[in-house]
């Protein structure tokens, strides 16, 4: 990413810690507490290190940022009672709710160590205003004091469970449909529950929109969030050949053998495919099936029977793996479309092409819709992980895999889950 250091400044937010509340002070999330931590103990080394795992955060306006894309600026302050000059950054969990005016560029210790140039500001401000701050000295010494401590630490802490204890909801409709994209939240070491979402950055939102999604425009946003809460973008035949074997569930309460799953599905494809093939009256007369019916009939079925083979075998590595308890399968896979949904709403409102309160009432419909069709929180991942799997993992059980199976433990275990603080119903 280019720098580019004229200009007026933007406006530094008000943050939660700029009108602090009597009592003591709560840190939004962990890695402020950690910097207050640190900072009591006089504890700088420690401060540093916890900057190397997380995003610092640097204000720009709208208009700046969409005239200049691959360009951030540093746009410095100064102190009101030394006259010193200081560039702005925030953790974020200091980040005020998402304006269609101000946006954030999102970036590591590292990346501000090495853009920096000896005409910036002498202080880099972490946090101003707030009990964790910190004024840290930018000479050439000190900037590469940060890059010793980022090449020691991962940049960002995928699959943990992160919680905005301060500014986010714990309970309720919001904070339950945003758990419906836990998995991939913690997959991603993002907060699970921050409504009022930037994600990596203004930027950094709108081109994972692109890159995943083709997304460029708002427009192009609400038809596919108005796609994954009708769970329009999940295969149909992966929801017919699950809703087979609903049917059959509940005509034999429990179980259904494979072999009786596959010929229930033949039998029924051939039964629509024979009907199709009736001649029918229309207004041009009587027509019959069009040429290639049996052919594609015959494809349609193998199709199925090899679908319901890779689920089957999926199923079976969910139950080793304990996704799924014993005798237990996957009703549906919708819930991939609804835990999507739940993230569209929040990565849209980072790449502003959607208003928080769009985004919040988009949160809450996903949420609804995952309790509508689903009995728990287990039953919901195991839905959501195997619509994942037959998009992307191709029965290798890699990566699309185990990283998702890493975020089910973590959910289905971690005290603070909200898996387990948060009622299904």
């Amino acid at each position: 990413m280019g720098l580019w250091r004229r200009g007026k400044p933007a406006v530094v937010p008000e943050t939660a810690g700029s009108a602090l509340p009597a009592g003591p002070w709560q840190a939004p999330s962990a890695v402020e507490a950690k910097l207050f931590e640190a900072k009591n103990r006089s504890d700088w080394a420690g401060y540093l290190a916890v900057l190397a795992r997380t995003s610092l955060f640097l204000a720009d306006t709208r208009d700046h940022a969409d005239s200049h894309p691959d360009t951030v600026t540093f746009n410095p302050h100064r102190h009101p009672q030394t006259g010193a000059r200081y560039l702005a950054v925030f953790t974020e969990g200091m980040l005020p709710p998402p304006t269609p005016e101000l946006v954030f560029h999102g970036g590591s210790l590292d990346w501000y160590a090495r853009a920096w140039k000896e005409s910036d500001p002498p202080w880099l401000a972490v946090n101003p205003g707030t009990p964790c701050e910190a004024f840290l000295p930018t000479s050439p010494e000190r900037r590469a004091d940060w890059r010793r401590h980022a090449s020691q630490t991962h940049h960002h802490p995928h699959g943990e469970l992160r919680t905005l204890h301060v500014g986010g909801p714990l309970q309720g409709p919001v904070a339950h449909g945003l758990a419906c994209a836990a998995l991939l939240f913690v997959k991603n070491g993002e907060l699970w529950n921050a409504m009022a979402y930037h994600g990596g950055g203004y930027h950094s939102e709108r081109d994972r929109l692109k890159e995943w999604w083709g997304i460029t425009s708002r427009e192009e946003w609400q038809q596919t969030q108005s796609d994954l809460l009708n769970a329009d973008q999940v295969s149909p035949v992966w929801e017919y050949a699950l809703g087979i074997r609903r049917t059959l569930a509940r005509d034999f309460a429990g179980h259904v053998d494979v072999d009786l799953w596959r010929q229930a599905a033949e039998q029924t494809l051939r039964h629509r495919a024979a009907q199709a093939a009736e001649p029918r009256i229309t207004p041009d007369g009587v027509t019959g099936a069009e040429p290639g019916h049996a052919t594609r009939t015959e494809a349609r079925v193998t199709g199925v029977q090899r679908l319901i083979g890779r689920i089957a075998r999926y199923e079976a590595r969910f139950r080793a793996d304990g996704i799924l308890s014993e005798n237990a399968f996957v009703p549906s896979v919708e819930a991939w479309d609804y835990g999507r949904a739940s993230g569209m709403a929040r990565w849209a409102l980072g790449a502003r092409y959607a208003t928080l309160q769009e985004a919040e009432q988009a949160v809450t419909r996903a949420g609804y819709a995952g309790q509508t069709n689903y009995r728990s929180w287990e039953e919901f991942s195991a839905s959501y992980i195997l619509g994942r799997c037959l998009h992307f993992d191709e029965e290798e059980f890699g990566t699309w895999y185990e990283d998702m199976l890493a975020a089910h433990r973590v959910l289905t275990t971690d005290p603070e889950s909200p898996w387990l603080t948060i009622p299904w119903k």
